[in-house]
């Protein structure tokens, strides 16, 4: 490992001209000659278009610990004004603590941060804020019982003159702020009554009505469909040639190559690639986060036989289910394909019992089956991984053996007391084959990484022997050594005969690891493709267009 000059100047991978108006300081470190002038080049004569820019923001050497943990060893980063600067690394890298250290959350061990080329300190989140700082955390800071528009202005409401709250301006602001986001969601609406996604949306607008300097998102688009994607991306580029620098902080790497201009890489707490030193492509971010190349991205395995194990017919809820039917096959990977809103998830709590039926049914192995709970779909041989593992799928105070086991304590009881040697022991061995962290075995799960607690999430349903698995969004901010390891254990189930429903918001996934996509429509599945026969713009566009009859479309391939 070389350690670098943290005052070697580096240029942008993507290199364009950026606004300076109204940047604090001169943008170029020139002198000023009499009478206020920019000279056209330097002392040595070099042209002062080839001088460094004074970051807005950098970290000269920052290292911060934890017990046990060097978590950021002599960080450096140059954050440019109008610039959209990735950060990458795998889960546990140094990212978050990054993060909270700019956001004021803590405060570094040793080392410096400069501000236009000043030292400061910040000492706190409010600090940062002053300082033109707007953090939007992967873990919502949201109030689920206020308003959109109260959220949005929460810390900064505007007053009348009389010192008051003028709830008028309030709602009127923030409304402004979701136009601008392209975001149709009513200010007055109860925040915590809307979709994860419409959530992450509220969280960016929070950042963006603060009309901050620099922003820092972390994992913005993580509970986001293609369409509110691409609307972000263009609002962070108008934004970024305002002249706000950008740190974007995000595990779906296809998206970070179409919208930073420059990237750091962190691996152990390190800097191992710094801004100019990788090009912007997935391959080569991919091989300088995990240290080695890395030839699959997606490696599906084709598992499918013409078996049908799972059926539904004109399926309906009254939570927006209207016209559900399909067949899955065992060792089937069946995508549901669809946008944000589309009802993907609702099928997926339909199909588990979690919402009640108003019309269809539901057969496995061939016959009729009714679920009344979830627990009736257990008992069928089903499983759900939730789209938020945090809120639904995890109990953050057990360790992954309470975690694995929860769903199949019947078994473990003895004269109805649990056997807790017997679910230590019963969990060992899925721990070990899903490699997942042997802290694991020690710590209690929020210790442990997003990828980590991902796989004890699907562990669970791999104890409980089920043989129908409803993964929605199963790789949702988690780093891509983590997704692969995924993939792998797709692989792995549809390799022992089990069939899988996969709901996924990245396409690529998507398209690489089903067999088939069903494309979602306003709550129904309109029509079932096989996945090879469509392109990334065909999901697109089939998830997000009116169906048309007059089309011919490609054939379901296992029909």
């Amino acid at each position: 490992m070389h350690w670098r000059s943290c005052r070697s100047p580096r240029s942008s991978s993507r290199s364009r001209p950026k606004s300076t108006e109204n940047l604090p300081v001169p943008r170029w470190r020139v002198r000023m000659p009499p009478g206020g002038e920019t000279p056209p080049f330097g002392p040595s004569g070099e042209n002062k278009a080839m001088t460094a820019p004074i970051p807005l923001w950098e970290f000269v050497d920052v290292s911060k610990a934890y017990p046990g943990v060097l978590a950021n060893d002599r960080v450096c980063i140059k954050l440019l004004a109008g610039s959209i600067h990735g950060l990458l690394g795998e889960n546990g890298c140094g990212k978050s603590t990054l993060i909270k250290t700019l956001s004021g959350v803590q405060q570094p061990d040793s080392g410096q941060i400069l501000f236009n080329g000043q030292p400061v300190v910040i000492s706190d989140p409010q600090a940062a804020r002053q300082l033109g700082i707007a953090t939007v955390f992967q873990e919502f800071s949201i109030v689920p019982t206020l308003s959109v528009g109260e959220n949005i202005f929460l810390g900064n409401m505007p007053r009348s003159r009389f010192g008051v709250i003028d709830w008028k301006k309030v709602h009127a602001d923030s409304a402004a702020v979701l136009a601008e986001l392209e975001v149709d969601i009513p200010t007055e609406a109860i925040t915590g009554s809307l979709s994860v996604g419409e959530q992450q949306l509220v969280e960016i607008a929070k950042a963006v009505a603060m009309d901050a300097r620099m922003i820092i998102l972390d994992e913005p688009t993580a509970a986001l469909g293609e369409d509110e994607i691409e609307r972000l991306h263009g609002l962070l580029r108008k934004m970024r040639d305002r002249g706000v620098a950008i740190l974007y902080v995000s595990h779906r790497l296809d998206e970070v190559e179409r919208i930073v201009d420059e990237v750091t890489i962190l691996r152990n707490g390190r800097v191992v690639r710094a801004s100019g030193e990788t090009k912007i492509n997935v391959s080569e971010i991919v091989s300088a986060m995990v240290g080695e190349d890395i030839a699959e991205h997606y490696p599906k395995e084709r598992n499918a036989t013409q078996e049908v194990v799972f059926e539904a017919r004109g399926l309906a809820t009254n939570a927006g289910v209207t016209d559900v039917s399909f067949t899955l096959h065992r060792g089937e990977v069946l995508g549901l394909g669809g946008v944000l809103g589309s009802g993907r998830t609702e099928i997926a709590r339909a199909l588990f019992g979690t919402d009640d039926l108003t019309a269809g049914e539901v057969r496995l192995n061939g016959r009729k089956v009714k679920f009344r709970a979830e627990t009736d779909a257990i008992r069928a041989g089903l499983a759900l991984v939730p789209e938020n593992r945090k809120f639904d799928g995890l109990f953050f105070n057990f360790r992954a053996s309470g975690n694995i086991t929860a769903a199949s304590l019947g078994g473990l009881a003895r004269f109805g007391v649990l056997d807790l040697k017997a679910e230590e022991k019963g969990t060992r061995d899925l721990i070990r084959d899903l490699e997942i962290s042997s802290q694991a075995e020690e710590k209690t799960v929020n210790f442990l990484s997003g990828g980590n607690q991902q796989k004890i999430v699907i562990a669970r349903w791999l104890f409980s022997d089920a043989q129908v698995l409803i993964l929605d969004e199963p790789t949702q901010g988690i780093d891509i050594g983590a997704k692969i390891a995924v993939y792998k254990l797709i692989n792995k189930l549809t390799r022992a005969g089990k069939s899988i429903i996969l709901i996924s918001s990245d396409h690529d996934e998507l398209l690489a690891m089903s067999d088939r996509i069903a494309i979602v429509q306003h709550g129904a599945i309109k029509r079932t493709v096989n996945a090879a026969e469509l392109s990334h713009d065909d999901l697109v566009r089939a998830s997000a267009d009116p169906i048309d009859h007059n089309h011919r479309h490609p054939e379901e391939a296992l029909a």
